[in-house]
């Protein structure tokens, strides 16, 4: 499976898309890169609520692999969504080209970072990383399959397993400027937490609250005005991620004076009054002369 990123995460296939090697490569000649930002941490999030669930391809017997490719520094937060991933037993080759920050991707990689972490000054060099990484990668399954086989304590790892898991009945409420209130029904069986992720459609930085598994509800603040929000709660399990719930609202616009009035004129002056505006600490008044052939 494939995703490109900027700040808007885009799948390209999925895991279950293609069933040949000439498919997977065929559509890799023709794929388009994306320019933009670097919103790591938004498109591993990505890859996990979009691309690793089992209706995208994932079997749940199958091991999990993400190989990440970028040329810059994250934008967000890439650190805390990999550590979620990497706590699920999901593993992270993090491949970085030009500016990529080779710290960033060790902080990202799963261990043992020499087999984990690639950096290379340029695009075209990336080829020169294929045969090894293939290697790795085919020894790590191999490993991984032959302590199951061993009977080795290897956890399944179980992503959007159903209904049992997952929350119900988003409900968004109290809507101001400024912020917003969520409430939903927990699942039959509590999770040990819920990440909250928000951020405006039309593109901004991501943000996430992680909250107990007990608590239900969340009051969303500092928020920008007029603005419309993209919402998403997950509950994460030991072993398992349930099915987000996802909602969208807009927040309210700013309010406005209303009843301006004018008053007091003179030959070079007007006094203006107004209804004051819910929360305003200063006034903007912008005035000009009336357009040609206006009443005076």
């Amino acid at each position: 499976g494939l995703s490109q990123y900027s700040s808007d995460p885009r799948t390209e296939w999925d895991l279950s898309t293609y069933t040949t090697r000439d498919q997977v490569l065929e559509a890799v000649r023709n794929l388009r890169y994306k320019g933009g930002n670097t919103f790591t941490g938004l498109a591993l999030t990505h890859v996990l609520e979009q691309n690793l669930k089992p209706d995208a391809g994932a079997r749940l017997e199958a091991e999990k692999l993400v190989i990440l490719l970028t040329d810059g520094k994250s934008q967000d937060d890439a650190n805390l969504a990999a550590q979620t991933l990497k706590n699920m037993g999901i593993e992270i080759f993090a491949i970085g080209v030009k500016n990529a920050d080779e710290a960033e991707l060790k902080q990202v990689a799963s261990e043992p970072l020499e087999l984990t972490v690639y950096n290379v000054l340029d695009f075209p060099l990336l080829s020169s990383l294929v045969g090894r990484l293939t290697r790795v990668l085919c020894t790590r399954i191999k490993e991984k399959s032959s302590k199951e086989s061993a009977g080795s304590a290897v956890k399944d790892i179980a992503v959007n397993t159903g209904p049992q898991l997952s929350p119900t009945d988003l409900k968004i409420s109290a809507v101001t400027s400024k912020g917003m209130h969520l409430t939903w029904s927990p699942p039959p069986s509590p999770p040990k937490k819920y990440r909250v992720v928000y951020y405006p459609s039309k593109g901004g930085t991501p943000k996430e609250v992680l909250l107990d598994g007990a608590i239900s509800s969340l009051r969303l603040s500092n928020l920008t005005s007029h603005t419309e929000y993209l919402v998403s709660v997950f509950p994460i399990y030991d072993t398992a991620v349930g099915d987000g719930l996802r909602g969208v609202t807009s927040t309210l616009p700013l309010s406005a004076p209303r009843s301006l009035r004018v008053s007091e004129l003179s030959h070079n002056s007007i006094r203006l009054s107004w209804k004051a505006a819910q929360g305003a600490t200063q006034y903007l008044v912008l005035c000009s002369a009336a357009p040609d052939g206006a009443e005076d």
